[in-house]
């Protein structure tokens, strides 16, 4: 599998790229639905930039790091009223189009927006659901890690390995030998102990 890590500094300039295409659109938003959770801090920023105060979330499981469940589920849903809203649903990537196809599903049970469009910062060519918007389009199929999902990502990953590590050094050079994810040397060891205390529960 290959792996694509996301610092903080490119996620908000590709926030800045995703609400440009916005703007540009003239599409004005009253309500950002964020799908929890890896859309949370998309649409934060998105929402800031656009300068909207109505922003909410619905909770859809799908993935559990690069593990990807059976069929995404609602896990927490919507919790406002659409009806009559201009809606921007926002989420980090597009994968298989399933989280976006369960999102709009849940959306059309709390009623009929005016207008409702989507958004996400990765939109891999994979992805049945084609964005109104998105930042970047992935041709080339990879796992993206984005900087709030990295220890999760790599615990996920180093549980996976036979023996699993046990000290940061151990963790740090199997994960690019045997994953093929480089992370930043910082990255790592702000969060490879916090990964090995979770291995080891």
């Amino acid at each position: 599998m290959d792996y694509e890590y996301v610092s903080w500094n490119r996620f908000y300039r590709l926030c800045g790229v995703l609400y440009q295409r916005i703007n540009d659109s003239g599409y004005a938003p009253d309500l950002v639905v964020a799908i929890a959770r890896g859309g949370y801090p998309v649409a934060r920023v998105i929402a800031d930039f656009l300068g909207i105060m109505d922003l909410v979330s619905l909770k859809i499981e799908h993935y559990h790091g690069p593990d990807k469940l059976r069929r995404a589920v609602v896990r927490y849903p919507l919790p406002a009223a659409v009806d009559g809203r201009r809606v921007l649903l926002v989420d980090d990537v597009g994968d298989s189009g399933d989280t976006f196809a369960t999102a709009l599903s849940e959306i059309g049970r709390h009623g009929s927006p005016a207008e409702l469009r989507t958004a996400m910062l990765h939109h891999k060519q994979t992805s049945s659901h084609v964005p109104d918007y998105r930042a970047q389009h992935v041709v080339k199929w990879r796992w993206i890690t984005y900087p709030w999902a990295v220890v999760e990502d790599v615990t996920v990953l180093a549980a996976r390995m036979a023996p699993v590590p046990t000290d940061v050094e151990e963790l740090v050079t199997r994960l690019a030998a045997e994953t093929g994810l480089t992370l930043p040397r910082g990255v790592l060891a702000e969060t490879a102990p916090i990964v090995l205390q979770r291995l080891a529960r």
